[in-house]
Parts: structure tokens; C-alpha cells; sequence
């Protein structure tokens, strides 16, 4: 569950982008993972500039899941919220094919360490 002083941001479509967090006397973006976006507090216009220009298309990438016994398995994001984080398996494109049945993973939000651009 997201804190209460998370700020959704928007694209100008409406689309959600993250989240613009107060941090002293400046703010922090999160993207839709959750991850911070800069290292310190920007201003408010600099962090939704930040968010826009990172947009979402980082969430169609593949990713590395490590999973508990320590194997590393290709995946993509299926649904990424406040709420928590789906992927899907994604050996040999597998995600991406019609009527697939891929394993998924629930991961929390925000993504764990284990999930990884590959």
C-alpha cells in the first residue's frame, strides 16, 4: 500500500507515470516500480519533468527474477501498481504469445531487489 503523502503523477494522457514524494524541502519521483528516479530532492517541476521523460516504457523491458533457490528467470511485467508487481515468465518470448500460459510471480511493491532489468 502506497503512503499517504505519495503524489500520483500523469502524462498528459492521463496515464500514470509515478509518484512525486515530498522530501524536505524539495521531492523525490518514483516510478511505477517504486524505485526512486534521482538520488536527491528536486524541485516539483524538475520531478514531474523526471517522470515524464522516463515515462513507462521501461516496464515492456525484460527483467531478471532471482528466485529463492537462486536461479535467475527471464521476465516481463505484466502489471505494475501501488497495490504490487506481476511478471510473467518470459523464456524465449513465451510472455508475449497468444493464449501463452507463463508462470506469474505476485511481487510487492515496491520491486523487490531480486527483480533486475536483464
Amino acid at each position: 500500500m502506497l503512503p499517504e503523502h505519495w503524489i500520483e503523477h500523469r502524462r498528459e494522457d492521463r496515464e500514470p507515470v509515478g509518484w512525486i514524494v515530498p522530501e524536505g524541502d524539495g521531492f523525490r519521483p518514483v516510478d511505477r516500480l517504486g524505485r526512486w528516479v534521482t538520488a536527491e530532492p528536486v524541485d516539483w517541476l524538475e520531478a514531474e519533468e523526471t517522470l515524464e521523460e522516463l515515462g513507462i516504457g521501461f516496464l515492456a523491458d525484460r527483467y531478471l527474477l532471482r528466485l529463492p533457490d537462486g536461479t535467475e528467470r527471464p521476465v516481463r511485467i505484466s502489471e505494475a501498481s501501488g497495490d504490487g508487481i506481476t511478471v510473467v515468465a518470459d523464456e524465449y518470448g513465451a510472455a508475449s504469445a497468444v493464449g501463452a500460459n507463463s508462470d506469474r510471480y505476485q511481487l510487492p511493491f515496491p520491486a523487490p531487489d531480486e527483480l533486475r532489468p536483464a
